[in-house]
């Protein structure tokens, strides 16, 4: 897969249309012999994704609704995340040729190892978690950031990116979340956490890196993925046919009740 992979900077959008974009993508990218592809974006208004398996009832939907907060399910598994100020990405790619072969583990080892990167590029140390937690532990808490499983990257023990992954015989979806910071009182109400447990496990970017810049933080993912997989990623936006199969997943599933309730 070296050679030229696809990057899509999609700015802010809708929740319900970030996740189907993301499926979309992965599908073209599966069944339509598209290159890998690195997708940069963010978020609208605050939205919470819930992962895939994950039960409506581990939030306080109510809240969200009084607070005008979506709450979307992904295709990816995990627990949920409150977005906002952040950069969000994913991954899309087959698995039937290197370096992506070897099955869940070691692709998140290698996604990790990018982004651990480009945090080193903006002067962050940041290590990522070659541990694999219990399911036990895992299912503490419906807060993404509460733990941190295989592959995370973590600074100082706390957490600054959470991903999850969906797998397919013939290919892989990665998501991530990196926030900069964290809206503290909407983290304690929509997960029901005690006052001083919001920011005990996690941290924004803004705190480990007072120097900060968005645009300089994009610039250093892009280019650590090209170090990391000795490949360029090529300026690129979705094709026709991925934003109508993402408005069609958009309507039919992702602003449906029935898939966001739960199956």
């Amino acid at each position: 897969m070296k050679g030229k992979w696809r990057l899509i900077k999609s700015g802010r959008c809708r929740a319900s249309l970030n996740m189907a974009l993301d499926e979309a993508i992965a599908v073209s990218v599966r069944k339509d012999g598209l290159p890998p592809t690195l997708r940069l974006y963010g978020w609208d208004m605050p939205s919470v994704s819930l992962g895939c398996f994950q039960k409506t009832s581990e939030i306080d939907s109510g809240y969200c609704a009084a607070h005008d907060i979506p709450i979307v399910r992904r295709l990816t598994g995990g627990r949920a995340i409150l977005h906002g100020e952040e950069l969000t990405y994913s991954f899309s790619t087959r698995t039937d040729a290197p370096p992506f072969t070897k099955g869940l583990l070691e692709s998140y080892r290698l996604i990790s190892e990018a982004l651990t990167l480009a945090f080193s590029k903006i002067g962050v140390a940041a290590d990522a978690k070659r541990q694999r937690e219990k399911g036990s532990v895992l299912a503490g808490s419906p807060l993404c950031f509460r733990s941190s499983s295989y592959g995370e990257i973590l600074v100082n023990r706390r957490k600054v990116v959470g991903s999850a992954q969906k797998r397919w015989e013939d290919g892989l979806l990665q998501q991530g979340s990196i926030p900069y910071d964290f809206r503290k009182e909407d983290l304690r109400k929509i997960f029901r956490l005690g006052d001083d447990e919001a920011g005990m496990h996690m941290a924004g970017l803004r705190e480990v890196a007072p120097d900060f810049d968005e645009e300089t933080f994009r610039g250093a993912v892009i280019s650590a993925f090209e170090e990391a997989f000795a490949i360029t990623l090529l300026p690129s936006v979705p094709t026709e046919e991925e934003l109508s199969l993402s408005l069609a997943l958009e309507k039919e599933k992702y602003l449906h009740p029935q898939w966001t309730r739960g199956r």
